[in-house]
């Protein structure tokens, strides 16, 4: 803006939108000051660049309120962990699958974790069919987004709720 300007010459557009025409850059910073304004680079890579008059405070002022509106209407999507063990007792898998359920009806992604501990890990098959579980009672609503894997002592499996 103003002096920082380095093009010689620059297409200048006047604060209501009405084209100047191509003249020097230290002709466009003039007419600006007359005015009170600041002359603004729009497009500093079109030929020739393209600048504007205007009050570069407002315009300032009125981006951040655009980009705080913006980031207003974003909607952040949280990963909620439900964690069950190999030998977890249908009470307490019940009580784990409302909760996931809750989750994803808030529209939250799910990791479900089977936890194996010592001996527990030479049987895989137990902790999948844990993870198939708590999916077979949240199908209606959610969609397996990565597949039950092994990862370290846990097997992990991430459910994300269905897109309408």
């Amino acid at each position: 803006m103003n002096e920082r300007i380095r093009a010689r010459e620059v297409l200048v557009i006047d604060e209501d939108g009405t084209k100047l025409g191509v003249m020097s850059t230290r002709e466009a910073l003039n007419v600006a000051r007359e005015k009170g304004l600041d002359l603004v680079e729009v497009s500093p890579n079109a030929n020739p660049p393209v600048c504007r008059i205007m009050d570069y405070g407002k315009y300032k002022y009125q981006m951040q309120k655009k980009m705080h509106e913006a980031k207003k209407k974003q909607k952040t999507v949280e990963v909620k962990t439900v964690k069950v063990r190999p030998r977890t007792d249908e009470h307490d898998m019940q009580v784990r699958i409302k909760q996931a359920r809750k989750f994803l009806e808030k529209g939250n992604k799910v990791k479900a974790v089977v936890m194996f501990r010592g001996r527990e890990q030479a049987h895989l098959d137990i902790g999948e069919a844990q993870l198939m579980k708590i999916y077979e009672a949240v199908k209606d609503i959610a969609e397996i987004e990565k597949k039950p894997k092994k990862e370290g002592r846990d097997m992990i499996m991430i459910l994300a709720p269905k897109k309408k």
